[in-house]
């Protein structure tokens, strides 16, 4: 029997909320990444989890792809159809349930962005702890989907998703880890807990870019607004010297966001316009090392005052030639404008940080060990070497996870879309950087586009598991087909 799909869609979610129009559909055909175009077929914006459902499973009877997608801003190609079917965009799924501030956090939809969440978090005197400078409207629940790594190291928060609600591919609604308990939300669990009772599923969803099924909401651990804050800058020269710095203090819980940004980055971030993009880029130091001491609630002077004493007893006994200090020599104001930007969303109607340089950018990220750092800051510049890539022109990012125990590099290709020639080169560029690196023992836990089958053709047995799973959760293969190993 013909089913007429965009009739039987309309009756779930209501005509005005599917659309076939062209120039609709095309702006879901591409991202801020160069992964190839892909059209669907319909756009389906539901309201409610019930509403996901009942898509997801006239779908699954029919046959149709369906592609979930939360957010206006996307930069891996993860929502871009490779089979045509439906774009499920929950965009208009922007509620926010509950702030609990006994047990810090929030449960919200998957359409709230970064924007909104932390607007109303800030008048409950909470905040989120956030990516680096996340688009104002992303969505919160696809950053923490794809496992952005927070600037906030801090071990608490190295899983800052919780219980959380998913549509299965074949449309039943099934809620994980202490939400699945009898009677919540309003149960003594409060959804705090994501693996349990029951398996832990929480991580199966996690960079799986919607092939396992939908989450439609989620609690997201939450922090209350410090009393007290001090931004701290060293400039470095010797990345191995600051890493040392950083295994010394860290595992002492000395910080809350701490990072490592090279000059291009920086650049990036805290010019003003293009001109003063490029004269920082020139000026800025090679690293610079940003640390972030914070008083919470109880004694915020005394937790400030032992952690500036720590500090000073550590760089005068042990690291002499590290020169942290509130300034950025060289930068002044550099304090007050860098803190509040650590703590917000990147401005919607500005353009996007990364795109700031050349158009443009590719991300190279990865987990290793930070001992590690520089032996793959020099695997990828002596890589972007025989590309003709110039070297002073890769972004770069280190950011250390857990109080130091692992870290996260980022290397940043910066490139002009419109120029073809550009885009074929940091495809190529991005490519064997992503091989070697491998080899050599990085960790790529977000294997998109063109990593994916870079990665998994060296872990085939997890790839071979993964399809199985894939086939007994979504029996006729329709969760955005063509991404992952599927």
């Amino acid at each position: 029997m013909n089913v007429d799909i965009k009739a039987a869609l309309s009756k779930v979610v209501g005509a005005a909320n599917v659309s076939d129009d062209p120039a609709q559909l095309q702006a879901y055909s591409t991202d801020f990444s160069y992964t190839a175009m892909g059209m669907p077929n319909y756009v389906v914006k539901p309201a409610s989890s019930e509403e996901v459902s009942a898509v997801v499973k006239l779908c699954s009877e029919n046959s149709v792809p369906v592609v979930p997608c939360s957010s206006k801003i996307h930069f891996y190609g993860a929502t871009i159809p490779k089979e045509g079917g439906v774009v499920l965009d929950m965009s208009r799924m922007d509620k926010i349930f509950e702030i609990d501030a006994d047990n810090r956090r929030v449960r919200f939809e998957a359409g709230v962005t970064w924007k909104k969440l932390t607007e109303e978090l800030a008048k409950k005197g909470f905040r989120a702890i956030m990516p680096l400078m996340p688009p104002a409207e992303r969505s919160v629940l696809t950053d923490f989907m794809e496992r952005e790594e927070p600037t906030n190291q801090v071990y608490d928060y190295g899983e800052p998703l919780e219980a959380m609600e998913i549509v299965w591919p074949t449309g039943e609604l099934f809620r994980m880890g202490s939400a699945s308990v009898n009677g919540y939300p309003d149960s003594m669990s409060k959804g705090g807990n994501p693996s349990g009772p029951g398996l832990d599923f929480y991580r199966f969803f996690q960079c799986a870019q919607g092939t396992m099924g939908v989450v439609t909401w989620t609690n997201l651990k939450i922090e209350s607004i410090p009393k007290i804050d001090k931004i701290l800058f060293a400039p470095v020269d010797d990345l191995n010297y600051a890493i040392d710095f950083l295994y010394r203090i860290m595992p002492r819980r000395i910080g809350q966001e701490v990072l490592l940004l090279n000059n291009v980055d920086l650049a990036a971030i805290i010019a003003e316009d293009d001109n003063d993009l490029l004269r920082l880029k020139e000026t800025l130091p090679p690293w610079t090392l940003i640390l972030v001491i914070s008083g919470l609630l109880r004694r915020p002077e005394e937790k400030i005052a032992y952690e500036e004493n720590f500090l000073a007893q550590v760089i005068r006994n042990e690291f002499q030639d590290l020169k942290l200090g509130e300034n950025l020599p060289g930068f002044p104001g550099l304090r007050k404008k860098l803190l509040p930007m650590l703590r917000s969303p990147w401005p919607a109607g500005k353009t996007y940080w990364k795109n700031r340089y050349k158009g443009a950018c590719q991300s190279l990220f990865f987990h290793t060990r930070p001992l590690l750092a520089q032996q793959f800051v020099d695997i990828v510049g002596d890589i972007a070497a025989r590309y003709s890539y110039p070297i002073c022109d890769i972004g770069m990012y280190i950011q250390p996870i857990e109080h130091n125990r692992a870290c996260r590099p980022e290397f940043n290709f910066f490139y002009d879309p419109k120029n073809e020639n550009e885009v074929e080169a940091v495809r190529a560029l991005y490519n064997e950087a992503a091989s070697v690196l491998l080899s050599n023992g990085a960790v790529f836990t977000r294997p998109y586009g063109d990593l994916a089958p870079i990665v998994y053709e060296k872990a085939a047995s997890y790839a071979i598991t993964l399809k199985r799973l894939k086939k007994l959760f979504d029996p006729n293969n329709i969760m955005n087909p063509g991404n992952l190993c599927f």
